[in-house]
């Protein structure tokens, strides 16, 4: 994410909550991406620092846990920037002008200077980004997934060009035997019924059955992985799209929350301030007097039910609203008091990281370590197998 200030509840709905959701189910990686920032920023980093104490403070206000996931500072995993470079040789220049967000963000963001090569190659970042932690699945929106796809062609590519060492077919013999004599004949016949049959299951199996094998190590695993698929070794694996659930957050407006349209009410803002701005939403324009019957679909405080009100709540802002028997700031307090309530534990765990700053720094320090560890391992085969690893 990159650091933008304080976030608001489009990102903890659209976004945070999913996250939480994702660090019990897999092995994660959440990044604060402040050389993302300077893509479009490089004029005015003057914020960049505070923006990203302030959203890891959010992060772990969500319940983002350091104990489940790792956490870190783009900038301060310097790899990603080797990565980057490294594959920024073989990536084709078509394949950067194509990404679908180039030119949208170049049209939408006419007044900045973005004919630079920093905001060009911003996609292949990210799939540095994503490639460095050999990524099985990247929680993306369905806009994002084009970034995904490129990432998905430079690992195809690298592999092609990069996984033929030498000697690979004995490499992936002698690790077969190290899988046992059962595991590996049923490897054999799996890799059989594969190439000469074309059966997805059995690949799917073999994959399984790799995955499980505690005798081998990773490179062996990744080689097994392509010598099973007809190719080299696995280099740089492809990763796939997880998707997120889209936000159904409206701002005050009614079209979707986001700072751009001036429209968002805080991760953390004060009870006080989220009250007078529901209170001085906009509602439905034929709704002059509290006697003029009203229709909810109209309104955009009824996008604002839709998210947190419970079915008897809506129901009686139906009724209530067309029938003129509520009026609109009553038709609002249940939602203040629901905002209200879903930030009161925001606001507690923030309170307590605010109080301690150097411990949100102790675990970002601990994240990039961690993250720094994972990155190593990635480079040096990269390097190796780019004739880079001198001996």
């Amino acid at each position: 994410m990159r650091p933008t200030g304080k976030l608001h509840l489009g990102h903890y709905h659209g976004v945070l909550k999913n996250w939480v959701k994702l660090q019990h189910e897999y092995e994660c990686f959440f990044f604060v991406a402040d050389w993302h920032a300077l893509t479009t920023n490089y004029d005015d980093p003057s914020r960049i620092e505070e923006s990203v104490w302030d959203m890891v403070i959010d992060w772990l206000a969500a319940g983002v846990n350091p104990g489940s996931s790792t956490m870190f500072i783009q900038s301060k995993v310097p790899e990603h920037a080797e990565l980057h470079l490294l594959l920024s040789m073989i990536t084709p220049l078509g394949w950067l002008e194509r990404v679908p967000t180039y030119k949208d963000q170049q049209e939408k963001l006419r007044e900045k200077d973005l004919a630079t090569y920093g905001f060009l190659g911003y996609p292949l970042l990210q799939s540095a980004d994503i490639l460095m932690y050999r990524a099985g699945r990247v929680p993306v929106g369905a806009d994002q997934v084009s970034h995904v796809e490129i990432t998905r062609e430079v690992a195809r590519r690298f592999n092609h060009i990069y996984g033929r060492e030498p000697g690979f077919e004995e490499h992936a013999e002698s690790a077969i035997v190290k899988m046992g004599k059962k595991n590996a004949k049923l490897y054999r016949a799996l890799k059989k019924r594969y190439q000469e049959e074309g059966d997805l299951e059995a690949l799917e199996t073999a994959r399984a059955l790799l995955k499980e094998q505690q005798n081998i190590s990773l490179g062996d695993r990744e080689r097994l992985y392509g010598y099973i698929e007809g190719g080299g070794k696995v280099i740089l694996p492809e990763p796939q799209p997880l998707l997120t659930p889209e936000s159904k957050m409206p701002g005050l407006d009614g079209l979707k929350m986001s700072k751009s349209y001036h429209n968002t009410i805080g991760l953390r803002e004060e009870p006080d301030s989220v009250a007078q701005k529901i209170r001085t939403m906009q509602t439905d324009p034929q709704r002059v007097r509290l006697t003029d019957p009203g229709e909810p679909e109209k309104c955009p405080v009824w996008g604002l039910h839709e998210v947190y009100s419970d079915e008897d709540t809506k129901q009686w802002v139906q009724k209530g609203c067309r029938s003129a028997g509520i009026g609109c700031l009553e038709c609002k307090k249940p939602v203040i008091d629901a905002i209200v309530e879903e930030q009161r534990p925001l606001h507690e765990r923030a309170a307590e990281y605010e109080s301690s700053p150097d411990l949100v720094r102790s675990i970002i320090e601990e994240g990039c370590e961690r993250a720094r560890d994972a990155a190593r391992d990635t480079l040096e085969e990269v390097r190796e197998a780019m004739g880079l690893s001198y001996r």
